[in-house]
């Protein structure tokens, strides 16, 4: 036996319902990341390396515990891919991923074009963590 009647509260909605709902469909987000303020990273890559440092440390000092200075750039290696948040903020702090030296990089103003050698060879290099204050 054939029904017209339809349930009503189910809570499913028409195809033409639903483009004329009132409320716009939200975009969905993932992981819950925001997108990277495009302005704000640029700014953030001419900084000079000790405010790179201090705001590396502000904002997650294990990732300021595993920083390299080579001269005036500061790299960041991991063994393994790191989660997508902290991929995100090195990218908002200025930072970006160098292939050929499996490590996230910051410029600290300092832009070149690709280098031929190890910079190791040519600048003094440290791990900020390492150096205590009297």
């Amino acid at each position: 036996m054939k029904t017209t009647s339809q349930k009503t509260g189910s809570g499913l909605k028409s195809r033409s319902a639903q483009l004329s709902s009132s409320t716009p469909a939200q975009p969905e987000k993932k992981d819950n990341r925001l997108p990277i303020d495009a302005e704000a990273r640029k700014k953030n890559r001419t900084l000079p390396t000790e405010q790179v440092l201090a705001l590396l440390q502000l904002r997650d000092r294990r990732l300021w515990e595993m920083t390299e200075v080579v001269g005036k750039w500061i790299w960041v290696s991991f063994t393994e891919s790191p989660a997508p948040t902290v991929r995100q903020t090195l990218a908002q702090l200025g930072f970006h991923w160098n292939r050929e030296r499996q490590a996230w990089q910051h410029p600290c103003g300092a832009f070149r074009l690709r280098g031929f050698q190890d910079p190791h060879e040519k600048y003094q290099s440290y791990h900020p963590a390492d150096l205590r204050t009297a």
